[in-house]
């Protein structure tokens, strides 16, 4: 499988018609997508949803923060319930 590298600065117009062409696809079939001057055929809708995925991270970095993980350990020290006369 080639890996997609990363291209920077996407336009909300390519965007916009990435999105449309992958409801397109999905419906059609067609894979094809025309930016402006350039035509870009994909090899699959995988592959056209990595793309977008792409876009949508150098468009919108608000939406793709760094996420924490966080340990929850319980070991039973406060849980237990004392048996009460």
């Amino acid at each position: 499988m080639q890996k997609i590298e990363t291209m920077q600065h996407f336009t909300i117009t390519q965007y916009e018609t990435l999105k449309t062409a992958i409801v397109d696809a999905a419906i059609t079939g067609i894979r094809t997508v025309t930016y402006g001057d350039k035509t870009v055929t994909y090899m699959s809708l995988d592959e056209m949803r990595k793309v977008l995925a792409m876009m949508e991270e150098d468009l919108f970095p608000e939406r793709f923060g760094r996420r924490r993980k966080i340990a929850v350990v319980n070991r039973g020290y406060f849980n237990r319930r004392r048996n009460t006369v």
